[in-house]
């Protein structure tokens, strides 16, 4: 953004507005008073000269502030007012709630004609209730608490019109939904409770059972909910919410027969299909309930509203939706070193066998003073290939790694910086967002896995960079894997440079390519089931290989892969089984130090990409 187009401050605004009223000049008077509600929509003074602009124009000024495609968010505030002030309230309050969802947690309607009592006396109950209604559907479930200032005028105003309407069922619902999205849980309850009484309905009995289950009261919340059922058998939403209550209480028994109930009824009705494959996954923690879930989600794109259900499963889980932190002692000295723990100048790790090249290369940049010594080379080599055919990206020195593939280029490298990321929703959200990767050629991809750019110069780089610089070069290594997804797409998989590339690199020198390698096949196994088969087979031999020479040493990747593995769509048994040892052995050794815990918390929050 330049200068020239960054908004005005509001006392700027404002004064232009009174200049170019006195010079009778409307229109540029109510571009400034728009201005100024867009940054301070409850101050007197705009209000004032907004009335004066009203008086001036003759005809109350709602037209300088017309409705278009793109409207200012100020000037709908400002025709809003207007259509108050001139009897239309109703549709003033309409423009309000738009405003509250295009720019929350602003305060649009802290103005005294929304809170008036008389407000209320001169709406129509139905008319208020839907009103009620549309404030709920722009606000989250739970409203935080810094936002709840900005929607307290519309529970004044539902307070307003339940005093002058206390018997209205409709009105009495929606006051108890808004109420409690902003934590009036007890007050939600009475106005429900009170609506119920007044007309029983499903939709009352859904609203009292929201109610309760906000306050812990979970026996009543059921029974609300079963009454709703029983007004209509046939809303299976309410089906999905008694099996997500008895679910977040343990009963997945319970939860699951309600769900089977619902899907009897239709077997594609979304939120019992995608309550289901969460329940299921929650019960077994078998992989594929939730790769039928983003099957179901790929072949019904229109679903009735947006469901969270397989990110909630994928969300802080190895693979499935972040990045496997990677181990190993010089991992671990790194993170010491960038902690502050170590004294970088002498400090020394030494090693029965060469760590992945990639933590070698990563700590000799980030830091130059820790000593890698390796004692000895144990067999199966680490530096040679798992198979020799494969194209190689790094060249050994002794035990000294450097890359074998030049580096990319700058375009390439600030490319990825804007798409790397530790966690993502789950994998067909990744694949979806490297699509900004397509483009990228080749051997820039390939340069990117040995020559990992500097991390981005955001809150998210500098905290990757400064605290673990191991897991920059993994999201990297990740999101070009990704990228060769998408490289053309438009040869056949199984004949694919996409898929070769990755086979190298998955049978490559044992590293953290490889892993980022194979999860890029997981991912296309996730997104396109034809060629599942073929994926699992490769994870499944790739496992085989990783157990065998953990029989001979140790292998650094082999947790990680192990991940990979039950992460997979249609993986056999036997596979998942040893997959399984592999993490049950790594489980009983004792728990490494992770001073990043807090950390790699906040990095795998849940993330949203374009």
């Amino acid at each position: 953004m330049s200068e020239d187009d960054r908004p005005l401050p509001a006392a700027e605004e404002l004064a232009l507005a009174r200049l170019a009223l006195e010079a009778g000049d409307l229109p540029h008077a109510a571009g400034h008073l728009a201005g100024a509600l867009a940054q301070t929509p409850t101050l007197p003074e705009v209000h004032e000269l907004l009335a004066r602009l009203a008086a001036a124009s003759g005809d109350g000024g709602v037209e300088l502030f017309p409705l278009g495609h793109r409207v200012f968010v100020g000037a709908v505030v400002a025709r809003a007012h207007l259509l108050a002030a001139a009897g239309q309230p109703a549709e003033g309050l309409d423009l309000l709630v738009a405003a509250t969802g295009h720019v929350p947690g602003t305060d649009w309607a802290g103005v005294p004609w929304v809170t008036a009592p008389e407000l209320a006396e001169r709406l129509d109950p139905e008319r208020i209730a839907r009103i009620l209604m549309q404030v709920c559907a722009v606000a989250p479930d739970s409203v935080p608490r810094a936002g709840r200032a900005a929607l307290a005028p519309y529970l004044t105003l539902a307070r307003n019109a339940v005093t002058v309407h206390p018997e209205h069922a409709l009105l009495l619902g929606a006051a108890s939904a808004l109420a409690r999205r902003l934590d009036e849980v007890a007050l939600a309850i009475r106005w429900a409770a009170r609506g119920v009484r007044a007309q029983p309905s499903k939709i009352g009995e859904v609203w009292l059972g929201y109610a309760y289950r906000s306050a812990g009261r979970t026996r009543e919340a059921l029974a609300a909910l079963g009454r709703a059922v029983q007004h209509d058998p046939d809303d299976l939403a309410v089906y999905a919410d008694i099996a997500g209550t008895l679910a977040d209480h343990g009963r997945l028994d319970e939860a699951l027969d309600w769900i089977d109930r619902a899907l009897a009824r239709d077997p594609t009705f979304d939120c019992a299909v995608h309550t289901a494959h969460r329940l299921r996954f929650q019960r077994d923690g078998d992989v594929a309930h939730l790769v039928a879930l983003a099957d179901f989600v790929r072949e019904h794109p229109d679903d009735s509203h947006e469901h969270a259900d397989l990110a909630e499963c994928c969300r802080s889980r190895p693979w499935l939706g972040q990045v496997t932190p990677a181990g190993g002692a010089v991992v671990d000295a790194l993170r010491l070193a960038a902690a502050g723990d170590h004294d970088a100048p002498g400090a020394a790790v030494r090693l029965d066998t060469p760590a992945p090249p990639s933590a070698m290369r990563t700590a000799a940049a980030a830091a130059p003073g820790l000593r890698v010594e390796v004692a000895d080379v144990a067999g199966p080599d680490p530096r040679e290939p798992r198979r020799a055919e494969t194209r190689q990206l790094w060249r050994y020195d002794g035990t000294t790694a450097a890359p074998a593939v030049p580096a990319p280029s700058t375009e390439a490298a600030d490319r990825l910086r804007q798409l790397a990321h530790p966690a993502w929703p789950h994998p067909p959200a990744a694949y979806d967002a490297a699509v900004g990767l397509a483009t990228v050629e080749l051997p820039d991809l390939l340069g990117l896995l040995v020559h990992p750019p500097e991390p981005p110069a955001t809150a998210l780089g500098r905290v990757l960079g400064g605290q673990d610089p191991s897991l920059w070069v993994r999201c990297v290594q990740v999101w070009a894997c990704l990228g060769l997804l998408h490289h053309r797409t438009d040869e056949p998989w199984p004949e694919s440079t996409r898929r070769q590339v990755l086979l190298d690199l998955v049978w490559g020198v044992e590293d953290w390519i490889t892993e980022a390698a194979l999860f890029a096949l997981v991912t296309a196994a996730w997104v396109d089931p034809r060629v599942r088969p073929d994926v699992a087979a490769v994870v499944a031999e790739r496992l085989a290989d990783v157990a065998a020479v953990a029989r001979l040493r140790p292998v650094p990747i082999a947790t990680s892969l192990a991940h990979l593995a039950l992460a997979t769509p249609a993986l056999d048994r036997d596979t998942a089984a040893l997959a399984t040892t592999l993490l049950t052995a790594r489980t009983g050794l004792p728990r490494p130090r992770n001073p990043l815990r807090r950390l790699w918390r906040r990095l795998t929050a849940p993330l949203r990409h374009p």
